[in-house]
């Protein structure tokens, strides 16, 4: 992640602190404050994905993984393992990475003796994050794929039109990003490309977040209300869209940030290609039908009602901008069915969004 000048990842340890703390960026203060906060107990790292200090699935699972080291400092026996296990799951109930890094580190634990298990665990946390840069790299190449595909279609000279939706991009994951990774790799490969930035309400990743990114990247970038996209597509100013998802089925029906079905939608009525970029660990092979088994994440309505930002003055502040007494709804995902999806961009290739597909290239 380029962060003036410098390169960053979104998680990383501490080796200078005898007790393996690790640190995070606090992405609730961006993109008006960079912030770091260390992070020393299970409880901390619970507290951190639960409040959104660090989001986005794969950044779930690796700080959760973390969170297992943690607790297995303070009593590396199987109750306590198991304790640490159940609070961390429960922290945010629909993207399945968080599962997916807690079963390996609970594999790792439960193969030892306890005596053995702590420094297992922190090796295992660390092999998570740096398999999550490469698949996330691998990713980016193959989406760089369908990007070389869809602008060799338009007239010579013609950019790149892309809409996105949320966050899927370094902040996301340990680094690179998902739906962001293969954008990132245009840019840098000269393609001409520009990005739609979707706001995403209501916590608004997509404007305080894709928007950052991109500045910090120099990807040019144009931020957008929700409800713009569909105006757009009808009037040809989309060659594609792209975005990430916390969890895909086995049939290929993906869940995301809520308003992603409506984007898929309007990209269907329109002939857009619609993109879904994803690592396998996003894949949740025991579930068949996105709509029907996949928890949706309901948070408070607190932020629906209420935004932060900036003021002209640089001070930045929560403001309420609904009636005293309104209640408010916030379901965070919702599930685009695979019917909508043009294809899966995975670290192992670009397939259809089908069970065949899916099993096809992961050979299961």
């Amino acid at each position: 992640m380029n962060y003036q000048g410098k390169r960053w990842r979104t998680i990383w340890r501490n080796l200078d602190d005898p007790k393996g703390s690790i640190g995070v960026i606090d992405q609730r203060l961006l993109p008006h404050e960079f912030k770091t906060l260390t992070l020393r107990t299970m409880e901390d790292c619970a507290e951190a994905i639960r409040n959104m200090t660090v989001r986005g699935a794969p950044l779930i699972g690796a700080t959760a993984a973390y969170g297992i080291c943690f607790a297995l400092r303070e009593d590396p026996g199987n109750a306590n393992l198991m304790a640490a296990y159940q609070t961390l799951h429960k922290t945010r109930p629909t993207a399945i990475n968080l599962k997916w890094a807690l079963d390996h580190m609970e594999a790792t634990a439960t193969q030892l003796s306890p005596a053995k298990r702590l420094e297992a665990a922190y090796a295992r946390a660390a092999e998570l994050c740096d398999e999550d840069v490469a698949v996330c790299e691998a990713i980016g190449q193959h989406g760089l794929e369908v990007f070389h595909q869809v602008l060799g279609t338009k007239p010579v000279g013609s950019k790149l039109n892309i809409l996105t939706h949320c966050n899927a991009g370094w902040l996301a994951c340990v680094d690179w990003g998902t739906a962001l990774a293969p954008i990132f790799m245009a840019h840098d490969a000269g393609l001409p490309v520009h990005v739609w930035v979707d706001e995403t309400r209501p916590r608004n990743q997509g404007a305080s977040l894709t928007a950052w990114e991109l500045n910090q990247h120099g990807v040019p970038h144009t931020v957008i209300v929700d409800n713009a996209g569909g105006h757009l597509m009808q009037h040809g100013m989309v060659d594609l869209c792209i975005v990430g998802t916390d969890r895909t089925t086995a049939q290929g029906d993906v869940c995301n940030k809520i308003g992603t079905y409506l984007k898929a939608l309007a990209a269907h009525d329109n002939n857009v290609p619609f993109y879904v970029a994803l690592p396998s660990s996003t894949i949740d092979w025991t579930i068949h039908d996105g709509l029907k088994e996949i928890p949706i994440e309901e948070r408070s309505g607190a932020e629906v009602t209420h935004l932060r930002g900036k003021t002209a003055d640089g001070a930045c502040v929560e403001i309420q901008v609904t009636p005293d007494g309104s209640p408010a709804g916030n379901y965070g995902f919702d599930v685009t069915p695979a019917r909508l999806v043009t294809a899966l961009i995975t670290e192992k290739g670009v397939c259809p969004a089908s069970e065949d597909g899916l099993k096809h290239l992961f050979g299961r």
